[in-house]
C-alpha cells in the first residue's frame, strides 16, 4: 500500500517506510522495534541475506531485497561477516515482499526474525518491493526512514521528517564507526563441512590488513593462501605499520564516501604506495587506493548491490560472476598514466579493478571473498600471494 497523506498509520499496519519526498509504504513490521533513517538501496541476491546484513559496508543503509522469499535458511552464528564489535553496525533495516519464511536448513540455529531482533535490525514485509526497486532504478537511492511499532501507532509525518533530516552518505566517513578498536590477529581459514573453520597451520606470509570494516571472509581467504593477518586501524601511522614487517598490505572494504575517509587515511595509503610493498585493495579499499594514485571517485545513482554481477578480468579476458556492494565508483576517465583498469563491470561498464604498471599493486571493486554460487573470484587472493612471493625480501 502506498500513501502520501495522513498523520498516523492504520492500526493493521505495524510497519512503514517513508521516503524524503513524502511517499509512504505501509506493511507489517518485524525484527527490532523502533525507527531509523538511512539510504535505501536494493539487493538482487537470492541467498546470503545474513551475510549481507552483517557486512559493515552496508552501514547507514536500508536494504530492500528483490528476492521475495527471505528466511528459509534461518540464522546461525557462523555466517556473520563483521569481524569486530564496532563492525556489527551494518545495515540499519531490511525490507521484504513476503513475511519471513520459517527456517528449513540443517545449519539453522534460530528463526531469522528472532535474529533480526537480537541484531537490532528493523524489518518490514508486505510492501511492493517491485515498485520500490523500479523507483530506485529510475530516480536513484533515496533518503528514507523505516518504523516498526507492534501496536500500529506510527506517526507518518514524523517518519517523513526523519527521512528528510537524514544527512545521506556523501561526505560521510562511516568507516570510522566500524573499525576495530586496537589490533588483532587472524588465522582462521574457510569453512568446511568436516572441520568448520580450521586454523592456518604454517604461514607463508604475514599480511597487515588496514581495517575500514573488514569482512571476516576476506581474512579467511587470506589464511587460505597461507597468510596470517594482523588487522590494524587506519590511524596506525606508516612507521608503526611498517614496523610489523608485513609481506603485503590489504586495504579492506568499508562503508561511506571514499573521499571523506581518504581525508583521514590518505597519508597512510600514499605512504604504502611509495613503500614498494605488495598492495591489495577491496571495495572501499579499491576506491581509497585509486584516490591515492591520483584518480577520483563519484556517487552512483543506484549503486551495485547483489550476487549476480558479471565482471570481466581484462588481464585474462575471463568473465566472472561476482558479489558487489558499493554506492561510489572510481571514475575511469580520471586514471593517471601508469594506472590501468584490470576489471570492468559488464552491466554498465563501470570500473571494477585496477593495477599499476611496474608496481605490485592490484585492487578490485567487487568482493572476491564472497561466494555467489561459484567461487569465481577467489583467484585474486592467489594473485596477491604471487605478488608477495615475487617481491624482494627486506
Amino acid at each position: 500500500m502506498t500513501e502520501r497523506t495522513g498523520k498516523q498509520a492504520p492500526s493493521l499496519s505495524t510497519g512503514a517506510i517513508a521516503l524524503a519526498d513524502g511517499t509512504i509504504f505501509l506493511g507489517r513490521g518485524c525484527g527490532a522495534v523502533g525507527q531509523v533513517a538511512g539510504e535505501l538501496c536494493f539487493n538482487t541476491a537470492m541467498t546470503g541475506y545474513q551475510e549481507i546484513l552483517t557486512d559493515p559496508s552496508y552501514a547507514g543503509q536500508l536494504v530492500l531485497f528483490t528476492f521475495p522469499h527471505i528466511g528459509n535458511v534461518g540464522a546461525n552464528g557462523k555466517d556473520l561477516e563483521f569481524s569486530s564489535p564496532p563492525a556489527a553496525k551494518g545495515a540499519r533495516a531490511a525490507l521484504f515482499r513476503d513475511p519471513i519464511t520459517p527456517p528449513s536448513s540443517w545449519r539453522a540455529e534460530d528463526h531469522f526474525d528472532a535474529w533480526l531482533v537480537r541484531q537490532g535490525i528493523i524489518g518490514l514485509s508486505g510492501i511492493d518491493t517491485r515498485a520500490l526497486t523500479r523507483r530506485i532504478r529510475l530516480e536513484g537511492m533515496p533518503k528514507a526512514a523505516i518504523a516498526h511499532a507492534p501496536d500500529g501507532n506510527i506517526d507518518l509525518e514524523a517518519l517523513v521528517a526523519a527521512a528528510q533530516a537524514f544527512a545521506g552518505l556523501e561526505n560521510a566517513d562511516l568507516a570510522a564507526d566500524v573499525t576495530a578498536e586496537g589490533t588483532f590477529e587472524h588465522s582462521e581459514q574457510l569453512w568446511s563441512i568436516s572441520d568448520e573453520f580450521p586454523r592456518l597451520d604454517g604461514e607463508a606470509f604475514h599480511v597487515v590488513v588496514v581495517d575500514f570494516g573488514v569482512k571476516r571472509n576476506i581474512l579467511r581467504n587470506l589464511s587460505e593462501v597461507g597468510a596470517r593477518a594482523t588487522v590494524v586501524g587506519p590511524d596506525i601511522g606508516l612507521d608503526k605499520l611498517l614496523a610489523l614487517k608485513p609481506d603485503g598490505v590489504v586495504l579492506s572494504n568499508g562503508p561511506g564516501d571514499p573521499a571523506a575517509t581518504f581525508k583521514r587515511a590518505g597519508v597512510l595509503i600514499g605512504g604504502l604506495v611509495e613503500s614498494g610493498l605488495p598492495l591489495l585493495g577491496i571495495c572501499l579499499g579499491h576506491q581509497l587506493l585509486a584516490l591515492a594514485l591520483g584518480a577520483s571517485t563519484m556517487k552512483m545513482p543506484q549503486g551495485h548491490h547483489g550476487a549476480n554481477h558479471p565482471v570481466q578480468d581484462l588481464v585474462t579476458g575471463k568473465v566472472e560472476i561476482v558479489s558487489m556492494n558499493h554506492g561510489f565508483t572510481v571514475d575511469p576517465a580520471s586514471l593517471p598514466a601508469g594506472v590501468e583498469e584490470s576489471h570492468r563491470s559488464l552491466f554498465d561498464g563501470t570500473n571494477s579493478g585496477l593495477k599499476v604498471a611496474g608496481k605490485p599493486i592490484i585492487s578490485v571493486q567487487h568482493h572476491p571473498e564472497a561466494s555467489p554460487g561459484p567461487q569465481d573470484s577467489f583467484y585474486l587472493f592467489r594473485r596477491f600471494a604471487d605478488l608477495m612471493t615475487e617481491a624482494p625480501k627486506a
